[in-house]
């Protein structure tokens, strides 16, 4: 299979590649940090008292967690147009991400919060601390140590999301080595180099986890 393997064509099309590579680095940071807004937004409100706000949150978390991300994208792609609103691609595709990862996030941060001792809380309300004292000095703190590992992990997910922006021709690493395959007819140099490059991200954001997670004295994320 591997006989013709030609790393000729792969260093022609190197700065094709280093352009993908970067692309999918500001991609995935830009999504990830659109996905924690949402992320906030959606805990908050699942976790108020009143289901008229809480309702709207859970319905959104489970129809995100139910459908593929590849139906998402394509919703926003080919249904946004369809309402009068014409993004780029670029965007489309960094609303679906955030949108997507938004909902696991939101679950995410939940759990860390929920895993606080419900004495603790109940301790500190007792001692006359108001809401947001009580979730800035007793809750937060602790759901930092719990969620930080698994946030990390889903950053991991999200970057290998993005290669399904490749299909609608957003330019980052998928797509280059898409325009390999289709260039030069040369399928396995193009995808080769595509899952080396997404194995360093992987590995460097695994390590960050990791690392982490010994800081914080939390279990290391598990594979993705």
């Amino acid at each position: 299979m591997l006989a013709n393997f030609s790393f000729r064509a792969i260093a022609d099309y190197l700065p094709l590649f280093t352009q993908g590579f970067i692309a999918t680095l500001w991609l995935s940071v830009i999504s990830f940090t659109g996905a924690l807004a949402v992320g906030i937004v959606l805990c908050a409100m699942n976790l108020k008292a009143s289901r008229v706000i809480s309702a709207p949150a859970k319905a959104y978390i489970d129809a995100v967690r139910a459908t593929p991300l590849l139906v998402q994208l394509y919703f926003l792609y080919f249904g946004l147009p369809r309402l009068g609103i014409v993004l780029p691609e670029v965007v489309v595709g960094i609303l679906a991400l955030s949108l997507n990862s938004g909902a696991y996030i939101a679950e995410i941060i939940r759990a860390g919060i929920l895993s606080v001792p419900r004495g603790q809380v109940e301790a500190a309300l007792s001692s006359g601390m108001t809401y947001p004292q009580r979730m800035r000095l007793v809750v937060l703190p602790q759901a930092f140590r719990v969620t930080i590992p698994p946030l990390l992990g889903q950053a991991i997910v999200l970057v290998k999301d993005s290669a399904l922006l490749s299909l609608i021709s957003v330019m980052e690493l998928t797509r280059a080595g898409q325009l390999l395959a289709s260039d030069r007819f040369m399928p396995a140099e193009g995808f080769i180099t595509v899952a080396v490059c997404y194995l360093l991200l992987y590995y460097g954001l695994k390590g960050l986890a990791g690392l982490s997670a010994r800081s914080l004295g939390a279990q290391p994320v598990q594979r993705t």
